[in-house]
C-alpha cells in the first residue's frame, strides 16, 4: 500500500531525527546561523549556503550553529560551472550600464576568483553535518564516497525529471524537486538550459516522485501551511523553505527587502540573469526592468563580479539584490522556531480534515 502523505512526513522525520518535515533552504549570503538555529530548535533541518564561504567561515558556521543547537543541519556549495567564455567588448557595454545603477565599474572588477571548491568539500566534511546537499550538478564520486563513509546524508538538488534520475544513480540519498517558482537561483544543471525547463511544482514534484526510488523533498512556492500540505499530497516526504523565513526577525536581512517580500504578488517576481548571469528570481525593481532592456548580462560568475558595487551599494529596494519566490507574500514576520512548528500544526490539521 502506498502510504499516506502523514505516515511519508513521519518516516521522514524519524529517519532524519526531527519533529517536523521542513527544511530551512541553504541561501548563500541569507542564511545565518542566527535564523539556522531557531529552525532546528522548531524540529527543523538549519542550512547554511557555503558557495561564497572560505573553509573558515563554513567551521565558524557550524561553530556558532551547534553552540545555539543540537538540532539537524545541512550545508550546501554549487558544484562549479565550467569557466565562462569571456567577451571584453561586451563586457565593457554591461560595466557602462551598471555605471548608471551605482558606482563606476572597473575592468579589474570582473576579476574576483570563487572559493576553491575542494577545499570547501573537505571544510564540509570536517564540519560534520547531518546533510550535505548540492545545486547545479552532482558531485564528484570520490567526495560522494567520503560522505557515505562518514554517514553524511546528500540531498541532491534538480529541476528536472533528468536531473533527478542523474542524481539519484550519482548515489543521492534525497532528492531535493525545485520549481520554476523558486526564490533566488535557479539549480539548473546547465545554466544554459535553465530557462528552457521551467516547471512548476504541481508537474515537477509528482513526475520526480514516480521516476526515483529515494525520498523526495519539494521546495519553491511554500510558504504557507497549504503549501506544505500540497507537497505532501503530491508525493513529498519533505519540503523545503527558503523565502518564506526571511521575514523572521534572525534573517536579518535589510528591512526594504523583508518588506518588499511582504508585499510581492507572485507577478511582482522576476527570473532574471541580471544579479549573477545565473539565472534566478527576484523581486521586480527598476533594476531589473532595466535590464531588460540592457546589454545581455555577462555569464557567471562575471555579472556577479561586477553587480557587487551596486549592490553593496544600494540602500532601497530598486538596485537590491532581493531574491524571492513567487509566494513571497505569504511569508510572515514571526520568530523562526515559532514560524516552523506553526506551519506543521497547520499542515497536519489540514491533512487530517
Amino acid at each position: 500500500m502506498n502510504p499516506t502523505p502523514l505516515s511519508r512526513a513521519t518516516g521522514f522525520c524519524n529517519a532524519y531525527d526531527l519533529q517536523v518535515p521542513i527544511l530551512m533552504a541553504p541561501m548563500a549570503g541569507a542564511c545565518p546561523a542566527s535564523l539556522a538555529i531557531p529552525v532546528a530548535n522548531g524540529g527543523g533541518i538549519g542550512a547554511c549556503g557555503c558557495l561564497l564561504m572560505q573553509p573558515d567561515g563554513i567551521a565558524n558556521w557550524a561553530r556558532e550553529m551547534r553552540a545555539g543547537s543540537n538540532g539537524a543541519f545541512q550545508l550546501n556549495v554549487w558544484i562549479p560551472d565550467p569557466d565562462p567564455l569571456r567577451d571584453p567588448a561586451h563586457e565593457a557595454r554591461v560595466r557602462a550600464f551598471l555605471g548608471q545603477w551605482g558606482p563606476e565599474v572597473l575592468a579589474k572588477d570582473a576579476e574576483a576568483p570563487l572559493p576553491d571548491f575542494e577545499a570547501q568539500c573537505d571544510a564540509m566534511l570536517a564540519a560534520g553535518p547531518h546533510v550535505i546537499s548540492s545545486i547545479m550538478g552532482v558531485y564528484p564520486a570520490p567526495f560522494v564516497a567520503r560522505m557515505k563513509e562518514r554517514g553524511v546524508k546528500w540531498f541532491a538538488t534538480v529541476t528536472t525529471v533528468t536531473e533527478a534520475l542523474a542524481s539519484e544513480a550519482a548515489g543521492a540519498d534525497v532528492i531535493v524537486a525545485q520549481d520554476m517558482e523558486a526564490g533566488g537561483h535557479r539549480g539548473s544543471f546547465d545554466a544554459d538550459d535553465a530557462a528552457r525547463s521551467l516547471v512548476g511544482l504541481f508537474a515537477l514534484l509528482p513526475a520526480v516522485v514516480d521516476a526515483v526510488q529515494v525520498p523526495v523533498v519539494a521546495t519553491g512556492g511554500i510558504a504557507d501551511a497549504r503549501g506544505v500540505a500540497a507537497a505532501l499530497v503530491l508525493g513529498a516526504s519533505a519540503v523545503q523553505i527558503g523565502t518564506g523565513l526571511l521575514r523572521a526577525p534572525e534573517a536579518g536581512i535589510a528591512p526594504s527587502w523583508a518588506d518588499a517580500i511582504g508585499d510581492a504578488l507572485p507577478e511582482g517576481t522576476v527570473s532574471t540573469r541580471a544579479f549573477s548571469g545565473r539565472l534566478g528570481r527576484s523581486i521586480r525593481t527598476a533594476y531589473t526592468e532595466a535590464a531588460e532592456e540592457g546589454p545581455i548580462p555577462a555569464p557567471y560568475p562575471i555579472q556577479r563580479n561586477i553587480t557587487k558595487m551596486m549592490r553593496e551599494s544600494a540602500t532601497g529596494i530598486d538596485r537590491m539584490q532581493a531574491w524571492a519566490g513567487q509566494s513571497a507574500r505569504l511569508a510572515r514576520a514571526e520568530p523562526a522556531t515559532d514560524l516552523v512548528a506553526g506551519l506543521w500544526d497547520e499542515a497536519r490539521e489540514i491533512l487530517q480534515t
